[in-house]
């Protein structure tokens, strides 16, 4: 096993509880290959333990031990089996959610959700790239689903020099020995040189679409959310498939709303769909048409008659609300990241900032306010600040209700802050 060592500083930072080391406090690398496991020692010669190296990525080693255990095959299926078992719970309420949550669960750039029997995986390093044949092998092995997809399409990957793509890398058949994949038997199952199989592409916006509507990838699928039926598409919808990160959150929401809702940013109508059934109406906005077409799909499917959705520029429709006096007693704020990285946070604060002033607004008195941000960079801290700040302005007094978090299949790790991005908070106005 190759051996890189680290500063003083990099091993504190790992044994204070982080999995990263940064290339700064690399200081020898040896023989060490890309996506390799190394072991890794500080500047004394001590262990600190084993990780995947990048020879690209700013954050050098991810790890995955702080000891001297072999990381074999059964290593890594003993892990999927903890980050199933953890969500025993939540697969009685759902058939849709993340069954691997990468450094939460203890398994660095790895991300698994599930929908239904359609799993979708992210390898996001070098490291869980060289892997993928062995740990699709392994999600096949121990939940025997009928599909993998890869929605290896996130900007993380070009920083580790990986190409972006999307794909069928497994799909089970009928006909006996005929699963195709990763070392699968039949003559079918070939994998190209790029561990994907079948439709795999490197993505590209001019490329030839990945095929959909087949066996091999289901455009859509039905799940369920505390009994709301959503079509979701793991091979085209946002992130892989849908925000499953909010779905405890839709309950929250639920228990608040009344009146008259708004639902801005409403993608599919995840808070749409589950506030409707406690509101007189509900209108969902969103800039994406394709988006919206999905939520009123979705209505249909629930049979919801008290919702309405709307393609619109939520800026643009909250101006132009508050021009012509309309009010709601519930609004649902629920937006892309704005500050994508630090540089544009300064920028990100302002426009949540005026979404969530616009929206304080609009709000009858004893009105609730469902405001998020999945933004790593905007602190909890901040988030409440901009909020206070925005009552301020709109000269509202608000109460705080409760503070949340994402869903608890993306649990956070104490001592990863990176693992801890989105943030939920339910307000009143109380005048």
């Amino acid at each position: 096993m190759a051996s890189v060592k680290i500063s003083r500083r990099g091993a504190k930072r790992i044994r204070n509880g982080h999995l990263w080391v940064y290339r700064s406090d690399v200081r020898e690398t040896d023989d060490a290959s890309a996506g390799q496991i190394v072991r890794v020692v500080d500047e004394a010669g001590n262990t600190v333990g084993q990780a995947f190296y990048s020879d690209r990525s700013e954050i050098a080693l991810r790890f995955l031990v702080t000891g001297d255990e072999p990381i074999d095959r059964d290593w890594w299926r003993g892990r999927l089996r903890q980050s199933a078992a953890r969500r025993a719970q939540v697969a009685q309420e759902t058939n849709a959610y993340r069954l691997v949550y990468s450094e939460g669960d203890l398994l660095p750039s790895l991300i698994v959700d599930r929908y239904d029997d359609v799993f979708v995986m992210q390898t996001l390093s070098q490291g869980t790239e060289q892997l993928k044949s062995m740990l699709t092998e392994l999600l096949v092995e121990e939940f025997t689903p009928r599909t993998i997809v890869e929605r290896n399409d996130a900007r993380v990957r070009e920083l580790e020099g990986l190409d972006r793509r999307i794909g069928v890398i497994y799909e089970r058949v009928s006909e006996p020995g005929a699963d195709r994949g990763p070392h699968a038997g039949s003559p079918h199952g070939v994998v190209d040189a790029t561990g994907s199989y079948l439709s795999s592409h490197s993505y590209d916006p001019v490329a030839t679409p990945t095929r959909r509507g087949s066996e091999t990838a289901p455009e859509e699928i039905e799940i369920n959310q505390h009994g709301v039926r959503f079509l979701v598409s793991p091979l085209g919808g946002q992130k892989t498939g849908a925000f499953l990160d909010q779905r405890e959150n839709y309950l929250a929401a639920r228990r608040v709303a009344h009146g008259r809702a708004l639902d801005c940013f409403t993608f599919n109508g995840g808070f749409a769909l589950h506030v409707a059934a406690a509101c007189e109406s509900v209108l969902g906005i969103d800039i994406s048409a394709e988006a919206i077409a999905g939520a009123e799909r979705n209505a249909d499917r629930n049979g919801a008659s008290n919702l309405a959705f709307r393609v619109a520029n939520v800026f643009d429709a909250m101006r132009e609300f508050e021009a012509g006096g309309e009010r709601f007693d519930t609004i649902v704020l629920d937006p892309p990241a704005f500050a994508k990285n630090r540089a544009s946070l300064t920028a990100a604060v302002r426009g949540y900032k005026e979404i969530n002033l616009r929206a304080l607004k609009l709000l009858n008195p004893g009105g609730v306010l469902v405001t998020s941000t999945c933004s790593y960079h905007l602190s909890e801290e901040m988030f409440l600040e901009i909020i206070a700040d925005a009552a301020l302005d709109a000269r509202r007094r608000v109460q705080l209700v409760e503070k949340r978090g994402q869903s608890s299949d993306h649990p956070v790790l104490l001592g990863v802050p990176e693992t801890h991005y989105l943030k939920c908070v339910i307000a009143r106005v109380v005048e």
